[in-house]
C-alpha cells in the first residue's frame, strides 16, 4: 500500500499528475486545490497518498497536506461519496472551510461541489458533524474547532443575524466562533454581532 510519494513532477494534467520516483512514473489523481499548489515539471514534490485497490484497477489519490488527506478519508465514509466526489468537494473547499461548513451544518457550501446535490450535502454535514474534530486542521479552522464553538441560543442568534446581513452560514459561524473566543464567556448578543462583523471585515 502506497502512503506517500516523493519524486519529480513529470507531467501535470487537469486533475492528475505523474510523479517520477526512481524512474517509475506514478499517476496520481488530485483535487484542484492540490493541483494548484504543485510545482512545475521537473521539480521535486512530496504527496500524501491514498491507495484504492479494486478488482479492475489500482488508483492513487494525492494530497499536498495531511489535513486534506484526512478529509478525503472522512468524506469517502459517507454513503454516496466516492473518490471523485470527495476530490470535487476538496477542489472547492479547503480543510478549514470544511470544518466550518460541517460544524455549522452549511449544506449550501458543500453543495457547491460538482456532483453534490442538496440531499447528499445534508448527509455529509449530518454524518460528519461528530467525527470531524479529530482531523489535523489548518490554523483558522483550529481556532474555530479547538476554541469556543457557537452552540447556545445567543451564538445561534448572532450567526442568524450575520446570515440575514448576507454572509454565508459557514463564514458567519467562523466569525462568531472567533468573536466569542475574543470576548470570553457569555457575551451579550449585540456585542457578539458587532465583534462578528469586525471579524468579517478583516
Amino acid at each position: 500500500m502506497i502512503a506517500r510519494l516523493s519524486g519529480i513532477v513529470e507531467l501535470l494534467g487537469e486533475d492528475r499528475v505523474v510523479v517520477d520516483v526512481g524512474g517509475v512514473g506514478y499517476l496520481v489523481f488530485c483535487s484542484g486545490r492540490t493541483m494548484g499548489r504543485l510545482p512545475g515539471d521537473g521539480v521535486p514534490v512530496q504527496l500524501h497518498v491514498e491507495t484504492h485497490v479494486r478488482e479492475d484497477h489500482i488508483h492513487l489519490y494525492g494530497f499536498i497536506d495531511a489535513a486534506e488527506h484526512e478529509w478525503f478519508r472522512l468524506l469517502t465514509t459517507v454513503q454516496g461519496v466516492g473518490a471523485r466526489v470527495a476530490l470535487a468537494i476538496l477542489s472547492v473547499m479547503g480543510p478549514d472551510e470544511l470544518v466550518r461548513a460541517v460544524a455549522s451544518g452549511d449544506k449550501a457550501a458543500v453543495s457547491r461541489a460538482n456532483g453534490v446535490g442538496p440531499k447528499l450535502a445534508g448527509r455529509i454535514v449530518s454524518e460528519l458533524k461528530d467525527r470531524a474534530g479529530g482531523i489535523a486542521l489548518g490554523p483558522s479552522a483550529a481556532m474555530a474547532a479547538g476554541g469556543r464553538q457557537p452552540g447556545d441560543a445567543v451564538d445561534a442568534d448572532a450567526v442568524s443575524a450575520l446570515v440575514n446581513l448576507g454572509y454565508g452560514r459557514s463564514e458567519a459561524f467562523g466569525a462568531v466562533a472567533r468573536a466569542g473566543n475574543r470576548l470570553g464567556d457569555a457575551p451579550a448578543l449585540p456585542d457578539l454581532i458587532r465583534a462578528g462583523l469586525e471579524e468579517l471585515s478583516q
